[in-house]
């Protein structure tokens, strides 16, 4: 019900104000190109060259948030989830289109099978030192 009992406004909460919904931040879009790359411990860091994202029309306010928020210190995509509030999807989808405006750039962590094996750099310092 909406707040004057006439009909149907989902995009109101007496307690919080107008409410967005995902899909409307990702224009119905649930994912992305490069959304493969970005699990929920891909880093997210802005381009050095980016000055104000603000001034770029094509952004929402929620593409600006991510560019700040990564300016300064590098954020996982979980952690933007977070501090955004929105849905870890809804990020992923977001963060792809910041890849592709070439706003910003993501690493991924080293997958623990590609990780050299502590033992293995033992054995590789004992053979050395047994020269």
């Amino acid at each position: 019900m909406s707040r004057d009992g006439q009909g149907s406004s989902h995009w109101f909460d007496d307690e919080a104000g107008p409410v967005v919904r995902p899909y409307a931040m990702t224009r119905g879009r649930t994912s992305h190109e490069v959304q493969h790359r970005l699990d929920l411990i891909a880093v997210v860091v802005t381009e050095p060259h980016v000055d104000d994202p603000e001034t770029n029309p094509s952004l929402s306010p929620e593409h600006v948030n991510i560019v700040e928020l990564c300016r300064d210190t590098p954020r996982s995509v979980a952690e933007l989830a977070a501090e955004l509030d929105l849905p870890v999807g809804v990020v992923r989808v977001l963060v792809g289109d910041l890849v592709d405006e070439e706003l910003v750039h993501v690493t991924r962590p080293v997958p623990p099978a590609e990780l050299v094996d502590e033992s293995i750099l033992r054995d590789v310092i004992n053979g050395l030192r047994a020269l």
